[in-house]
Order: C-alpha cells, then sequence, then structure tokens
C-alpha cells in the first residue's frame, strides 16, 4: 500500500481540530463585514452616519433617521457579537494546535500552512487553487492517512490563478493595497522574486511558490502582472490548466507539524488522478518526475476505490 491509517487517538483529534478551524474560517470571513467602524459625525446642523473601513477609509453613510439609528445599532451589537465568538474560536484552536503536535496529526510544511492562511485572512483564497504534489495533503487528511513519503517529496508549491475572476482579483488585491510578493513576504521576509522566472517567488532556503493560469483564451490579458507593484510576479501559462481551472474544488482542513491548521483548496482527486496519468506519460518529461506522477495517480484512485476519499 501506498498509505497507512492515522492512529485512533490522532484521527479523533484529527476530527476534532477540522471541526473548530471550519467554524473559526466561517466567522474570520464573517468578522471582515465587520472591518472597522461607525460613528456619527456633526456638520453644521445635521448629523451623519460615517462608516469607517481599512486604513481609516470613511464612507458617508447619510444624515440621521431611524433607519440608519436601527442600521448603527444592529451593526454595533452584530460586530460585539462576532468579536467575542472569534476570540472564543481562537482560543480553542489554539489548543487544538497544541494537541494536533502532541498527537502528530499533521505534517504539511509549517511555510505552506501559513501561506493558505495568509490567502483565507487577505481574502484571496478564491482565487488561487493549490495543485501539483501538494494536494495530496488534502486529499490524505480527507482520508484519514498518512501517503508514503517518496510520493510527497517537493520543495515547491503551484498555485493556480484563476484568469475567469480577475476582475474580482484585481479590485481584492487593490482593497488590500499590497502586492501578491509583499504577501509572500509576509509570511517569509526572505521571498523574492526568481531570476528569470517571474512567475516564482523563492526563499533563502529554496522553497518556491509557482503561480500558474491558463493558456490565454477570450479577452484574458497576456502577459498579466498579479498587482502594479514594479517587482511582482507574473502568473506563467501552463498547457492543460484550463482542465485544472474548471475542475470541481476540492478544499480540506489539513495540519502542519507544528499543529497549526488551514484550509486548503485544490482540485477534485478525479481530476488530479488525470491530469497526473497524462503527465506520467509525457515522453518529453524526466524519468524521475514521470514515475513520482505515476505514483500519486495510483496512490490517490486507491483511496477513491476503497472508499477513503470521496470526490466532490
Amino acid at each position: 500500500m501506498n498509505y497507512l491509517p492515522l492512529s485512533d487517538e490522532a484521527a479523533r483529534q484529527v476530527i476534532d481540530a477540522q471541526t473548530i478551524l471550519a467554524e473559526l474560517t466561517r466567522v474570520k470571513a464573517l468578522a471582515r463585514q465587520y472591518e472597522g467602524g461607525m460613528y456619527w459625525k456633526q456638520e453644521g446642523a445635521y448629523e451623519y452616519l460615517i462608516k469607517t473601513g481599512r486604513r481609516n477609509r470613511q464612507q458617508r453613510l447619510g444624515a440621521r433617521s431611524p433607519a440608519l439609528e436601527a442600521t448603527y445599532t444592529a451593526f454595533k451589537a452584530r460586530k460585539a457579537e462576532t468579536e467575542a465568538r472569534l476570540a472564543s474560536l481562537k482560543a480553542a484552536a489554539t489548543t487544538a494546535q497544541r494537541l494536533n503536535k502532541a498527537v502528530k496529526a499533521g505534517r504539511v510544511p509549517a511555510l505552506v500552512v501559513d501561506l493558505l492562511n495568509k490567502l483565507e485572512d487577505s481574502g484571496l483564497a478564491q482565487h488561487f487553487t493549490v495543485v501539483g504534489t501538494h494536494a495530496l495533503y488534502a486529499y490524505e487528511a480527507a482520508a484519514g492517512v498518512r501517503i508514503v513519503a517518496g510520493a510527497l517529496a517537493t520543495q515547491d508549491v503551484d498555485l493556480l490563478w484563476d484568469a475567469r475572476q480577475r476582475v474580482r482579483f484585481l479590485a481584492d488585491i487593490k482593497r488590500l493595497d499590497k502586492s501578491m510578493l509583499q504577501l509572500l513576504q509576509e509570511v517569509d521576509p526572505t521571498f523574492v522574486r526568481k531570476d528569470l522566472h517571474a512567475e516564482t517567488a523563492i526563499n533563502a532556503k529554496g522553497f518556491e511558490v509557482d503561480f500558474l493560469r491558463r493558456m490565454q483564451e477570450g479577452d484574458d490579458p497576456h502577459p498579466f502582472k498579479l498587482s502594479e507593484a514594479e517587482d511582482e510576479l507574473w502568473p506563467v501559462m501552463a498547457e492543460r490548466a484550463k482542465i485544472l481551472t474548471e475542475a470541481p474544488r476540492f478544499s480540506h482542513v489539513v495540519i502542519g507539524a507544528t499543529g497549526k491548521m488551514a484550509v486548503m483548496h485544490t482540485i477534485s482527486p478525479v481530476t488530479f488522478v488525470e491530469f497526473k496519468r497524462w503527465l506520467a506519460d509525457r515522453q518529453n518529461r524526466e524519468p524521475s518526475k514521470r514515475r513520482r506522477d505515476a505514483l500519486q495517480a495510483q496512490t490517490v484512485q486507491g483511496l477513491m476505490d476503497e472508499g477513503l476519499l470521496l470526490a466532490p
């Protein structure tokens, strides 16, 4: 077999941890709706309701009225309720992290977990899909197994950017007022754009984050830079990436070796198997990579055949 079941103790802890993180992720998304605040501002004979947002941006909602007073009261109450729930869940997640580490519930590289959480917290996770070898961590977590190490060895993670949502993506990253490279540097300050590879960021330990996109079609912009920053990253067009872009999404909680957790968004295991088999059959691909592709496809197909991994 290319995988082994988790111990009963670890399996129980994984289930508990996944429940906590799923709710924490939901409430974090809800809390983003209540960022900033509201206050009344006197101007001449009138009072206006002001909504503040990121970087103290302000929006005037209108002159004082019964309807806006109700809006103000509801916002304050909902914000306080959400913040209290968020604080409780963060404490529960911290406890779960310690227990995860104690029972060795996970083994995803810490850098990958931090990267996934950065995308989630910044509101950009919907625009990127993990493809390639790292998807195996989501599949093994869902199946409650450990896949053999030989199928997992890799020093890079591939993030597929969804060109279909480019207008919304540009609005989201503009709202952050940061480049994608700057976001990576918040995860690891040593990330820089790799020389001669504008689609790749590499850190001081040689770990790479590669940004991919589908081949140009329709009104897709090409070339495309993720932001207007001078040293920004440019997703590279990848052969057959359209198949991955349009594949059903498979999302699951993953756990790192340190016990930290994140939600990984990847592709359906059915698509993963089909894509890996195609790679394994390519005669111009390095033999060692072709063997690993075949092993990965065989492993994931085995998990589905045994009913341990369910495709969306």
